[in-house]
């Protein structure tokens, strides 16, 4: 039967060349690692690190990005300073006073007006 083709399944494994580390672990570590490969979770020792290295890496790319927007507050804040946008409270009471008033508007409007906004 010239020119059929068939579909064939065909297991191609690769190994791909990664670089190995040696680490040191405490007791405790060790023991976790070695709780997590026998729970099924994880293959072997190799996945667990490489998983705690993703978790570290999102952890510091959600910091970086709170970093980068409380900088940009200060920078809006520090703008609105320097244009005179402020407003100044008498007392500590008196500014309680004005956050309790901003949230009793809030929650008066609801979230369909904020939905609309």
């Amino acid at each position: 039967m010239a020119g059929t083709w068939h579909n064939m399944s065909v297991k191609l494994t690769r190994t791909i060349a990664m670089p190995t580390r040696n680490v040191v672990l405490t007791d405790r570590q060790a023991a976790l690692v070695d709780r997590l490969v026998k729970s099924g979770y994880y293959q072997n020792a190799s996945e667990v690190l490489r998983e705690g290295l993703r978790l570290i890496e999102r952890e510091q790319a959600q910091t970086q990005a709170k970093i980068e927007a409380l900088r940009e507050a200060a920078r809006i804040g520090i703008a609105d300073v320097e244009m005179e946008r402020i407003r100044t409270f008498a007392s500590a009471e008196a500014l309680r006073g004005h956050f309790a008033s901003l949230a009793e508007d809030a929650f008066a409007s609801g979230p369909e007006s904020r939905d609309t906004q």
